[in-house]
């Protein structure tokens, strides 16, 4: 287990009841199982304490904790049949960007997401889950395709934001980004995001320019990361929790604020203390929100899109 930094008292607590538990496996004679136990019920009570009120910057180190189910997760356990398409048919693959068609309760759909990898290997391959422009081109490749063949497209947001190199630039990072988003409010068929980790800036609006938009419950969205906010107000990213604070950037200000329409319940502690009933909660809310979505034709599906973005901020603006 990984622990977060405001998770060391908890750290403390478990680490005592599986050392008191290695030692009676090393000597069976030994009876700690009461002992062990006890400590089990603190360390659950203390586990509930710090996940009651959760401040916005806590989310975020929860948001960004490695242990959370990632894209690729999500795709192997919620989809049959995935077939992975790559490139975007001008430069080259980009693997920051999962994509391809599936089956989701043996209905065809197009997912895309971005996957931030899980080891230093494979977080080195796929950039740490930023985008360059070929996996937003390659995103707009596999909207059109969706398109033309009805199927609805799903996409799973977990990026810090899009990548800042000098050769995604040279290669149209922010015109990339643009089509993206473009691309999404001009196809006419279901589109639903799941913003699962971090969702960051246009690199996740890219993908989340949705009829329904549902965010885990620790999850983040945010036109910035907090340390990048307090690095331009502040010009010191250490004032990350005041920017964290102010930038409204939870699942719970968000719904607040209409631009999201619903969140995700994760098990006590986080998505990574309970990586298959988190999955399995994205499942069901999938199921639910493309029934909502069933009946509506292309032009109904294109207007209410739209309309969904050009009215965020308008709810709870008193707030």
């Amino acid at each position: 287990m990984n622990y977060l930094e405001f998770e060391k008292p908890l750290a403390e607590i478990e680490g005592k009841a599986e050392e008191l538990r290695a030692m009676a496996r090393a000597n069976p004679e030994m009876d700690v199982e009461q002992e062990a136990a006890a400590l089990d019920r603190k360390a659950a009570t203390l586990l509930q304490d710090l996940y009651k009120n959760l401040t916005p910057w806590r989310k975020c180190q929860v948001a960004r904790h490695p242990d959370r189910p990632h894209c690729k997760d999500y795709i192997e356990a919620l989809f049959t049949e995935f077939t992975p398409l790559a490139g975007d048919r001008n430069f080259a693959e980009d693997n920051a960007v999962m994509g391809g068609i599936a089956r989701f309760d043996d209905r065809p759909v197009v997912v895309i997401g971005h996957e931030k990898g899980f080891d230093t290997k494979t977080r080195l391959e796929r950039n740490f889950g930023m985008a360059r422009p070929e996996g937003y081109r390659k995103a707009v490749r596999l909207m059109d395709l969706a398109d033309r063949f009805g199927m609805p497209v799903i996409t799973l947001v977990d990026t810090p934001g899009a990548y800042p190199g000098k050769g995604a630039e040279e290669r149209g990072q922010s015109e990339a980004i643009a089509r993206s988003t473009e691309k999404c409010l001009q196809i006419g068929v279901p589109l639903i995001s799941v913003v699962i980790g971090e969702g960051g800036s246009g690199g996740a609006v890219a993908f989340a320019t949705a009829n329904r938009v549902a965010m885990l419950e620790h999850s983040v969205y945010s036109v910035i990361s907090p340390e990048g906010c307090a690095s331009i107000l502040w010009k010191d990213a250490e004032k990350m929790r005041e920017a964290a604070e102010a930038l409204r950037l939870t699942a719970q200000d968000l719904l607040k604020l209409g631009v999201i329409d619903r969140i995700i319940a994760e098990p006590l502690g986080g998505a990574q203390r309970g990586r298959e009933q988190t999955v399995a909660a994205v499942g069901r809310n999938l199921r639910v929100m493309l029934t909502e979505l069933e009946g509506m034709d292309r032009a109904a599906l294109v207007t209410e899109r739209r309309r969904k973005f050009l009215d965020i901020g308008s709810k709870g603006l008193a707030a």
